[in-house]
């Protein structure tokens, strides 16, 4: 496997004197042809955006840390005022995730940042009058939150360092790292902390076993006891995200799918357990929640057919108001400021990345604060999604959202069908970025389909690809391919499946169970072998996973898992494949990809194979994305369109 060369200047190729663009010397590659500059150059202009991502509401005054991209990579930055300049705090080769002010003066905060995509986080104090930078834990295990007390003194978060599997709960004052000290040891890679009570005697712990059954706890932190709030392993199982304290302590707020279908805002009684819906008049999930530090008004976000829309919820009052005046998109990030007024939150739509807003819930006022840049983009005329519906084999209904190109492409579309990770995630219409280069500029239709074991539809639907179940998700894509064939409007011809992460997953199995049906594939950081996959995967995520897939130490299961694999049915895959994967992946190891890509090259599939070796699980330094772009539109024009 060869090593491509990197150039800062454009070499002179081998295509007809055409300018050749040379990756980085981080990426391996094979397979590949040489990319011309004028491919990357119409690719380039797709490229060009950044987003703008809320993190912490300073607690005094009206300005913010917000997260964008001016680099490479993502990093912190401070906002005044909306529409005001951003400015840049940290400066690293890896992105950075959080910056949470402390919550009293605001005078520093907390960021978190990894190495090369390995997922291993530190947390960092960056002091704002001294500029000086701080590590806080012990610069090797993986650790994850930051809950900060009311009053500022102290944090929560968990940590990996007593044996790199399980997570247990320390404390500290993060002003002194020596006072760094374990509150709860506990088992399995599941818990978090999740809130505080404001008088510091109480935290609440999150124990998440799957993505339908998790558990929520109360840890008293000086004696290291938890007692179990939800009902317990001999109930019906149920999802909980998290927990949030009233002010009094006495009630704690949650969104839970107990005795529902969907997930609901909900209060538990402290004391005696009981459950008390919130949103029942809602079938929809409730994706986000927040409460105001007065314990006075919720904000939350509801999951309506992938549209995002924000309430407040006057607890005092009991109302709830549904926040009409925003644009159409997902929105997250919600953040109430101490003013107790005052809502920062984002949103991303399908002609805008990600921007920062605010409502003031008095006045009723929303404030856009980011104008996040596109370029040179005409956003304006980005296809809007439409939702489509087609029957499995099983008659159940399967949705997702099919984006045509403009109208000046004539006749029957190539399509590219886009499959989400997770499994349990769900796509949900937002700014497509590079992607609409292959819709304007190609002509390619895109589907992306919700197949079952989506989020969003239900926890009946949710469960619907666990272990045995796992290859009848396949054939939600197999009914989708002919729907495609009945369309008049779509090419069944020319069909490219890709995905990251269990999209890659299925991508490899639509190739290996299905390939007189595609054309060509393009599976990134997709586990080949769900068996070799939960043996590999770091030990804090393989319970979890196992919930999932099915547990491979169990005989049945593991023939069962081997006998689907597309590692142990190469002799199938006939089409071209496309395989991208980051080095330093902890969730789907390079292995998974490199036992792909080894077999395949001996059964002379055409294979193209690209890995960089400061990555994870998925890129995220620009550099290497736009390298990416070229070489996917590279392989659509070869494959596909050809």
């Amino acid at each position: 496997m060869k090593h491509l060369i990197f150039s800062a200047l454009v070499a002179l190729g081998a295509l007809s004197g055409q300018a050749i663009i040379q990756p980085g010397t981080n990426l391996i590659g094979e397979g590949i042809p040489a990319i011309t500059q004028e491919l990357a150059n119409s690719v380039d202009s797709y490229s060009q955006f950044r987003m703008s991502n809320l993190t912490s509401w300073h607690p005094t005054k009206r300005e913010c840390l917000m997260g964008t991209r001016f680099g490479d990579t993502t990093q912190v930055h401070l906002l005044k005022m909306p529409g005001g300049a951003r400015k840049q705090l940290t400066f690293f080769r890896d992105a950075v995730s959080g910056g949470w002010f402390e919550p009293t003066k605001g005078d520093f905060f907390i960021y978190s940042k990894d190495s090369g995509g390995d997922e291993f986080f530190q947390l960092y104090r960056y002091d704002l009058n001294t500029l000086e930078i701080t590590l806080l834990t012990d610069g090797k295990s993986r650790n994850t939150g930051c809950s900060w007390q009311k009053s500022g003194k102290e944090i929560a978060y968990g940590s990996t360092r007593r044996n790199g599997n399980d997570v247990d709960i320390y404390v500290m004052d993060p002003r002194d790292s020596k006072t760094n000290h374990m509150v709860a040891q506990l088992e399995g890679g599941g818990w978090s902390a999740s809130g505080w009570s404001d008088d510091a005697q109480k935290l609440i712990l999150d124990e998440t076993i799957s993505v339908n059954e998790s558990y929520l706890w109360i840890l008293d932190p000086k004696t290291g006891q938890k007692k179990l709030l939800t009902p317990g392993r001999n109930a019906d199982k149920a999802a909980y995200e998290g927990g949030l304290f009233s002010p009094d302590g006495k009630t704690v707020y949650t969104a839970t799918d107990r005795n529902s279908e969907f997930v609901r805002l909900t209060a538990i009684d402290v004391e005696t357990g009981k459950h008390t819906p919130l949103t029942s008049h809602i079938n929809w999930d409730v994706d986000g929640y927040t409460l105001s530090d007065d314990g006075k008004h919720i904000a939350y976000t509801t999951n309506e057919d992938g549209a995002g829309v924000l309430h407040i919820l006057d607890l005092a009052a009991n109302t709830d108001k549904r926040v009409e005046e925003l644009p159409i998109g997902m929105i997250g990030g919600l953040e109430w400021h101490r003013n107790n007024y005052e809502l920062g939150f984002n949103v991303n739509t399908t002609k805008a990345p990600t921007n920062i807003y605010s409502l003031d819930i008095n006045s009723g006022k929303i404030e856009k604060w980011t104008d996040s840049e596109t370029g040179t983009m005409k956003t304006w005329d980005f296809a809007e999604p439409e939702l489509v519906k087609w029957k499995s084999f099983d008659g159940k209904t399967i949705s997702g959202f099919l984006y045509k190109p403009p109208a000046k492409f004539k006749g029957k579309r190539p399509v590219v069908v886009n499959i989400h990770g997770g499994p349990e995630g769900q796509f949900r219409p937002f700014f497509l970025g590079r992607t609409n280069y292959y819709i304007n500029e190609l002509g390619v239709a895109y589907i992306f389909p919700n197949i079952r074991g989506s989020s969003g539809y239900g926890k009946s639907f949710l469960k619907l690809d666990n272990g045995y179940l796992r290859p009848n998700s396949y054939k939600d894509i197999k009914a989708l391919l002919d729907w495609i064939a009945a369309r008049p409007d779509l090419d069944a011809d020319r069909v490219m499946v890709t995905g990251g992460s269990y999209g890659g997953h299925m991508t490899l199995a639509i190739a290996t169970f299905y390939p007189e049906q595609i054309r060509c594939a393009e599976d990134i950081v997709g586990p080949s072998n769900l068996v070799t996959f939960l043996t590999n995967t770091q030990g804090y995520r393989r319970d979890l996973r196992r919930v999932e897939y099915g547990d491979e130490r169990d005989p049945k299961m593991r023939a069962f898992l081997e006998k689907i694999a597309p590692t142990n049915n190469i002799d199938k895959i006939k089409k071209p494949l496309f395989v991208v994967q980051g080095k330093n992946d902890p969730r789907v190891p390079a292995s998974e990809s490199l036992q792909m890509v080894s077999a395949l090259k001996k059964n002379g599939t055409p294979i193209w194979f690209l890995m960089a070796e400061d990555e994870g699980h998925g890129f995220a330094k620009k550099n290497n994305q736009d390298y990416l772009s070229y070489a996917t539109a590279a392989f659509i024009k070869q494959f596909l369109l050809d």
